[in-house]
């Protein structure tokens, strides 16, 4: 054979330099398809490992996640609960606690107000039409906003006001200043 055969083609008129070039050219195109499935795969089963550990750590971590939704749900309730009885508490404290200068007197009872300068009782017990007070030892006959102004010395006004009676006991503000 000489040179002249090896760049000559053969019976399927292609040469045979050429020939290895296309040989070069489809090995080199397989290994790209071969390399190009088996990082595929490999890239794959590497993702895979962690998604499957991942979805057993979900499934493990459920109940946890149920039990702690019940807790909260329950611990919910429970402050809703306790919300409700302070503010029924709360209502109660100060419907019972008087306000400033705020006094309850029962039926038949007296209180001394302002270091003794002033003294307020209900005489008998508070009727439909009115109650009886006894102010500084003068009775009148009171109904609710009624407003009462009371000089006990020469230094002092009082003002005393019926807020509120029923039959077993009188609401009334006592305020006492100097005077001018």
């Amino acid at each position: 054979m000489t040179d002249a055969n090896a760049t000559e083609p053969d019976r399927s008129g292609v040469s045979p330099e050429r020939r290895a070039r296309l040989l070069v050219v489809l090995a080199s195109v397989l290994l790209l398809i071969a390399s190009s499935a088996a990082g595929y795969f490999f890239g794959r089963d590497l993702a895979k490992r962690p998604l499957e550990d991942a979805q057993q750590l979900i499934h493990q971590l459920q109940p946890q996640v149920q039990k702690l939704k019940k807790q909260i749900d329950e611990q919910s309730s429970t402050l809703i609960s306790v919300q409700t009885k302070l503010k029924r508490v709360e209502t109660e404290l100060s419907r019972l606690k008087p306000a400033k200068n705020t006094y309850v007197i029962n039926s038949n009872q007296s209180l001394i107000i302002d270091d003794g300068k002033l003294t307020i009782g209900v005489v008998g017990p508070p009727i439909i039409n009115g109650v009886t007070l006894n102010i500084n030892g003068k009775q009148h006959h009171a109904v609710t906003g009624d407003v009462f102004a009371v000089t006990p010395d020469p230094q002092t006004k009082c003002s005393i006001k019926v807020q509120s009676f029923d039959m077993f006991q009188v609401n009334i503000n006592a305020v006492c200043s100097k005077a001018k």
